[in-house]
């Protein structure tokens, strides 16, 4: 309830920031600010992922709408430690390095979808592609807007790596490395390191 309630707030708080990243975003892309990526959530439950709109070349979204749910044919499986070329506004990628893409996210929070610290929600591909037999010890865990992956190396690390440290956030849980990882998450995503 704490989680959720803090969600809460911070959401409200930047809800300005929100409202102006969205009109940039429908100003230079001409399509919805939003948009919905299905994941895999707690216990194998899908979610719909809401993130500020980053990519634009190539979706085949017809009408302006608030929300736009992407096919899987228009979010690609891509390499972590890997560019993605569909970024090709200087603003989506400011977005993206400072994580304002997410901030939609703290709804889900909010809902109890996502937790503040957690693996990182998956699609079904990945998880069949990279996590095989530990699927189900992933989907076990409420996934999170933070985890080991995102303060250790974020987009540089491969899925190997991301695998890893997701397995060994789940295996060694306790509230110390709950508030170690949120105290770690700040200057990153203040910084923008290891991101883009």
């Amino acid at each position: 309830m704490g989680e959720r309630l803090i969600a809460g707030a911070l959401l409200v708080l930047s809800f300005p920031i929100l409202v102006l990243a969205s009109i940039i975003v429908v100003a230079i892309s001409r399509r919805s600010p939003l948009v919905a990526h299905r994941r895999v959530g707690h216990g194998g439950r899908a979610i719909w992922l809401l993130k500020l709109r980053t990519m634009w070349k190539g979706d085949s979204e017809k009408r302006l709408s608030f929300v736009h749910r992407l096919s899987a044919t228009e979010a690609p499986l891509l390499a972590p430690n890997k560019k993605n070329v569909q970024v090709s506004s200087r603003f989506a990628a400011f977005c993206r390095r400072y994580s304002l893409d997410e901030l939609p996210q703290l709804w889900h929070v909010v809902r109890g979808d996502l937790a503040f610290v957690g693996p990182r929600p998956l699609t079904r591909q990945e998880l069949d592609t990279y996590y095989g037999s530990d699927t189900a010890l992933i989907v076990s865990a409420r996934p999170g807007l933070s985890g080991l992956w995102q303060v250790n190396g974020r987009s540089r690390l491969t899925y190997s790596q991301r695998r890893r440290l997701d397995l060994l956030l789940i295996r060694k849980w306790s509230v110390s490395l709950y508030f170690k990882i949120l105290l770690l998450t700040l200057p990153r995503v203040l910084t923008g390191k290891d991101a883009w």
